[in-house]
């Protein structure tokens, strides 16, 4: 972060200053919402939520060498030599000062959203343009109403442009972080049944997501998946530029030719309203299309060449956790994709799997949250996808995971079990750790399925 004075920071909150500061032009260096995580000269903004009131460690935020706070109430006693900023609401201060800062940089700013792929994508889209940008993009899946400010009050000086990942659960979202944003490119991933169970349906999905347009700059590219359907009826109705990428004809970002290793890599024909060129993306799993033509098409956008969408390509490395290829001793091998999971994520992870040609092939998968009264159905489905891919063993852990074991052995998988937690499964799954075995470990994040791994490491053989 750049250095802001207090002065800055009163007009940017709109706030009322309080205590005995040194004076208007004093500086600050940093923002934090942690008090856990104080850097000397930073601002502590206390947030408040369901079960805690960051208000409650404002002392102990200042004591450890914060310059000021925030706060929504006057405070008992102040501190000598530090500043206190009166506001009505913490997380709007919070977002009224990114957007304050925002605006000091006057680079192109893209924003990610969809229901699969975003961190994906922004990772992808940052590897591309940092072949000839300083890039700035969010840090692992800062995505929310603190991830997304957060993110952009990490800019600095240097950077040339900056990709922005957005979340949501609930309509409106998009609406406040885009309103925040202001992007000059928005890239929507597709439209999938991840937080149906908040949102009802995929159309309303689909509204959720477009809530991004209304605050894309008039000049502004909006790049989609024109294999989307719901994405695809957009055609002709924005007012700004658009680029659909995909597999589908007459689209114009797109990829053929494609073959995967099965190991690591995946290689493809790229065809672009400028040119065509081959790519070796370094992940596995065709779905890698949709995230690289996207990146291909921002770059475009910002005058890059061939040569430098194709080095951008291969500098890409996915976030943690994230169909991470981990190379174990002896012949092992793990798909680390612990990190989340919703049926179109899992229809694509059981693809990557079914593509280890040659290898053992093992699933250990788990619940997928927020899917509502479908749930059920959902978690069915995904056991036939395994079962059609190929997959060779199927270890299911959790409560809702019991349907995915289940809709693998109707779709005819022999090997498919179902265990309610991990200490029940740690038996069945150190006896696939052996030779030849590739294993895939998926399922949503509140899962925290990283143990597995942790796991599964652990019982390498030496």
């Amino acid at each position: 972060m750049e250095a802001l004075t207090l002065r800055q920071l009163l007009e940017s909150v709109n706030g009322v200053l309080l205590g005995e500061p040194a004076g208007l032009d004093a500086l600050v260096y940093d923002v934090s919402t942690d008090s856990r995580a104080i850097q000397p000269g930073c601002l502590f903004i206390p947030l408040e939520g369901e079960r805690f009131d960051g208000h409650s460690f404002i002392n102990s935020a200042l004591e450890a060498g914060a310059a000021g706070c925030v706060t929504a109430r006057e405070r008992e006693s102040y501190q000598p030599g530090k500043f206190y900023i009166k506001v009505r609401s913490t997380q709007r201060a919070l977002w009224d000062l990114a957007r304050y800062y925002k605006r000091l940089f006057p680079i192109p700013f893209v924003a990610v959203t969809g229901s699969v792929g975003k961190t994906t994508t922004k990772d992808m889209v940052a590897a591309v343009l940092g072949a000839k940008f300083r890039v700035h993009k969010t840090e692992g899946n800062f995505n929310n109403d603190i991830g997304v400010p957060l993110t952009l009050l990490k800019l600095e000086q240097r950077h040339q442009v900056c990709v922005v990942e957005m979340g949501m659960d609930h309509a409106g979202e998009i609406d406040y972080l885009a309103r925040l944003v202001e992007p000059d490119m928005a890239l929507i991933t597709n439209i999938g049944d991840a937080h149906i169970e908040n949102l009802g349906s995929r159309e309303n999905i689909f509204k959720a997501k477009c809530e991004v347009f209304p605050h894309l700059k008039r000049d502004g590219l909006a790049v989609l998946n024109g294999d989307d359907p719901l994405l695809a009826s957009l055609r002709g109705t924005l007012c700004q530029r658009t680029a659909f990428v995909g597999r589908g004809e007459g689209l114009d970002y797109t990829a053929f030719d494609l073959s995967n290793d099965g190991a690591c890599r995946l290689s493809c024909r790229i065809k672009t309203p400028r040119s065509q060129f081959q790519a070796d993306i370094p992940a596995l799993g065709s779905h890698m299309i949709y995230p690289t033509l996207m990146a291909a098409a921002v770059g475009e956008a910002l005058g890059m060449a061939p040569d430098e969408i194709i080095q951008g390509i291969g500098a890409f490395l996915p976030t943690k956790m994230r169909m991470n290829i981990i190379r174990c001793k002896g012949d092992v091998m793990i798909l680390n994709d612990a990190y989340n999971a919703n049926p179109q994520s899992m229809r694509a992870a059981a693809a990557v799997l079914g593509d280890a040609q040659g290898r053992r092939k093992v699933a250990v998968v788990g619940d997928m949250k927020e899917l509502g009264p479908s749930a059920e159905q959902f978690h069915r489905a995904v056991g036939g996808y395994f079962a059609q891919a190929g997959t060779d063993r199927l270890i299911a852990v959790g409560e809702l995971a019991r349907f995915i074991a289940e809709g693998a052995r109707d779709a005819g998988m022999d090997q498919a079990d179902w265990f309610p937690g991990f200490d029940e499964a740690k038996t069945a799954l150190s006896r696939e750790v052996r030779a030849g075995v590739t294993i895939l470990v998926k399922a949503s994040r509140a899962m925290a399925f990283e143990k597995i791994v942790d796991f599964l490491q652990a019982n390498v053989p030496q």
